[in-house]
């Protein structure tokens, strides 16, 4: 098996260190998830983010069961959905969610997206984070409005907030409040998932170019000189292990300002402001209350 001894980490504002990079399985699908983890667990990583609108809890827990690898070496992500906000529906989904994970603890569970009775949502995580059951708890897609606001009307300050980051949105003001309020950056699809022709990119292409790595082997050497916690996604081996490959150079500041340079300012996806999007949040949950017999 594999190791990775250059790993680096972050530390939460309650002292619980994270692991700066780990694999995401987001759009894996459940029959390609329990051989991917298990590919991931076997390359070195060793922080793996799921969650329960990604429909492969089970065969997340069930590569890590099966992967040799001792679940206290293992820093364990995953998120809930908007059905299940509100108090009461927030708790039980979790330890749902710890069962199809077959574990007794979560490492970090934060509320998916900000919409609906997620302060009722966020009083579960707390109160499961009092009883051990969770290490840490925090936040994502929550911007800069939303996230001051449960920081400071919450007992216990959200430790993460997972949002949009890349090249193309690097979140420059979020970052000042998250960092103002003591909150990790985590960055979903840290590529941008390619869009807007990100791998080919001609600075990023040069810089790769120079350090003698890849477009993306330069994009998460960047966040993590941002200090920004990444999980990119793979459903190939050797790609896992070339993201993994990632400690071993340094970019100068002059690189740093150039990929800064890249900055749109904007979502390559979509705004979770727009009124739009939110109708569609609402939308999904409205469709999952139907039971599957009855559409």
């Amino acid at each position: 098996m594999e190791t990775n001894k250059k790993m680096e980490y972050v530390t939460l504002n309650n002292g619980i260190k994270m692991p700066i990079l780990g694999y995401g399985v987001y759009q894996v699908s459940k029959e390609e998830c329990e051989r991917c983890v298990s590919d991931a667990l076997s390359a070195g990583y060793r922080s793996i983010d799921t969650a329960q609108s990604y429909f492969n809890e089970e065969q997340v827990g069930n590569a890590i069961a099966k992967s040799g690898v001792a679940r206290k070496d293992i820093f364990l992500t995953t998120k809930v959905w908007i059905e299940h906000y509100g108090y009461e529906e927030a708790k039980k989904s979790v330890l749902k969610s710890m069962k199809k994970l077959r574990t007794d603890y979560l490492d970090l569970v934060l509320l998916h997206q900000p919409f609906a009775d997620y302060y009722g949502a966020y009083r579960a995580l707390e109160d499961l984070y009092d009883e051990g059951k969770l290490r840490a708890i925090g936040v994502s897609n929550f911007y800069p409005d939303r996230l001051v606001d449960i920081a400071s009307f919450s007992r216990i300050k959200p430790m993460v907030n997972q949002v949009e980051t890349h090249p193309f949105n690097q979140q420059t003001e979020a970052k000042k409040w998250m960092n103002k309020y003591d909150v990790q950056i985590e960055a979903w699809a840290p590529f941008g998932e390619g869009r807007g022709g990100l791998f080919e990119n001609p600075v990023l292409a040069g810089i790769a170019e120079k350090y003698r790595k890849t477009t993306a082997q330069v994009m998460l050497r960047w966040h993590i000189q941002c200090n920004t916690v990444v999980i990119p996604k793979s459903v190939h081996r050797e790609r896992m292990a070339e993201n993994l490959q990632v400690f071993d150079f340094v970019l100068s500041e002059n690189d740093m300002s150039a990929i800064a340079a890249l900055d749109k300012k904007q979502s390559s996806f979509f705004s979770h402001q727009a009124l739009e999007r939110v109708e569609c949040f609402v939308k999904l949950v409205e469709e999952r209350k139907i039971p599957k017999h009855s559409r």
